[in-house]
């Protein structure tokens, strides 16, 4: 760190990675580095940028010549001398994990958007930043601009949180949107997704909830004080929900989400994760979030209810939640301070065989025949699970049955699930929807 005069000191900072948020985050602190220096004190310096191609123009201001900033060696910037705070915004795992590492050894504190590496390789990090008494700061990892972890970390500290559940994917919200309200397939808001730009030419991560496994990951870390990776986490994806799903839905006074959930159970160190495609009241706060936003409900004894809610991607969103983390870093860094974030001790994860308290929502194709609804109820009787509504469809020599159950054990739903396969009046198994509870 160097001082220009008694009353501002100068942070440099190193940048690892310039693709779309990168150039956001870069073109931010130029924007806002006098603003910055008024309210705090601190006058950002980017002096060092990694990047894999430095033949492209990246459109970015600096105060400094681009030649003297831009490198192809990420190493050396991490560990450089004359950069006080690195940003990680590469992406993957092995190579920012070593960088990451370099960079805690060196001393420096890191602010990374890396949602994979945290949900694999968090503890690990968070050990490191704590034995070299530096930052490790990473607000853009779950929910790009919508501030979460930092409540988490800092203003919920002492609540006893029950549950954390939101929308954490605006590609799956974006397409559940277009499907509710246009009456589009899954195939065709998919593609609209892809050529917006909201999902990938490969949308596995999304769609399958992959990416949303790995934030609520991170999530029930942070909120919980345990250690929770991205193989905790029970997911399902949003590529079988058709478009009579959603018209149930709207029918029902539902909206289908896909939702991540966190949630403590029993012992207080044990913790349930879990995403998938779920039935959303609409008089819940989260039926509401439409496109590509993003929302989080937080569920405390002590607070009761809250909800954040804003953007979930893009670049100036991401960037502006990757600033505010660099000033709280240089602010520690001055005052010889870093957020503490302990020891975690390994999780005691539940599986999802043992959800016992959840309604459902089941969808079976059968025969159309007599006897037939005696049969598919007694399978449910047997199993213990109780239907609180059922609805027929004729179709031709079928029927289309769908149950909303009362509260109901995970394992006793699929045991009558497989009951009902095996039986010749049932023709197929739709969709399996869960129900968020009040």
């Amino acid at each position: 760190m160097t001082d220009q005069d008694a009353s501002v000191t100068t942070v440099r900072v190193g940048l690892l990675g310039c693709g779309t948020v990168g150039t956001s985050i870069a073109n931010l602190i130029h924007r806002q580095r006098d603003e910055i220096a008024t309210r705090t004190g601190i006058r950002l310096d980017v002096t060092r940028i990694a990047v894999r191609d430095l033949s492209v123009d990246r459109g970015i201001e600096l105060a400094h010549p681009a030649a003297e900033v831009f490198t192809g060696d990420a190493m050396a910037v991490a560990v450089a001398d004359d950069v006080d705070v690195v940003i990680e915004l590469i992406g993957g795992v092995d190579l920012p994990r070593t960088l990451i590492s370099a960079a805690l050894d060196a001393g420096k504190p890191v602010v990374t958007g890396n949602k994979a590496l945290l949900a694999d390789h968090g503890a690990e990090l968070f050990a490191k930043a704590e034995a070299n008494r530096v930052d490790l700061l990473f607000e853009a990892a779950v929910a790009a601009g919508i501030p979460l972890m930092r409540p988490l970390r800092e203003s919920l500290l002492g609540e006893p949180i029950r549950r954390v559940l939101g929308i954490i994917n605006g590609t799956t919200n974006f397409i559940l949107t277009k499907m509710t309200e246009e009456g589009a397939s899954y195939d065709e808001t998919l593609a609209e997704a892809q050529a917006l730009g909201y999902a990938e030419a490969d949308p596995t991560a999304d769609v399958e909830g992959f990416d949303a496994g790995a934030k609520a990951a991170i999530i029930a870390t942070i909120a919980f004080g345990v250690e929770v990776v991205a193989d905790d986490v029970h997911h399902e994806g949003i590529s079988t929900i058709t478009a009579s799903d959603i018209e149930y839905a709207t029918r029902s006074g539902h909206v289908i989400k896909l939702i991540a959930t966190a949630e403590r159970v029993g012992e207080a160190d044990e913790v349930a994760v879990r995403v998938h495609p779920t039935l959303v009241p609409l008089d819940h706060p989260l039926a509401a979030v439409r496109d590509s936003f993003n929302a989080v409900f937080i569920e405390g004894g002590a607070v009761g209810e809250l909800m954040l809610y804003g953007r979930g991607a893009g670049g100036d969103p991401t960037a502006s939640a990757v600033l505010g983390d660099l000033i709280d870093a240089a602010s520690n860094l001055r005052s010889s301070s870093y957020a503490r974030f302990g020891p975690l001790p390994r999780a005691s994860v539940q599986a999802i065989e043992q959800l016992i308290d959840t309604c459902y929502s089941l969808t079976i194709l059968v025969t159309d025949e007599p006897g037939v609804l005696s049969k598919v109820a007694d399978a449910f009787g047997r199993h213990n699970v109780s239907i609180r509504s059922m609805e027929q469809e004729g179709l031709d020599d079928e029927a289309r049955l769908i149950f909303i159950t009362h509260q109901a054990a995970e394992r006793d739903v699929r045991e009558t699930l497989a009951e009902l396969k095996a039986l010749d009046s049932v023709r197929d198994i739709g969709s399996v929807l869960r129900v968020v509870s009040s």
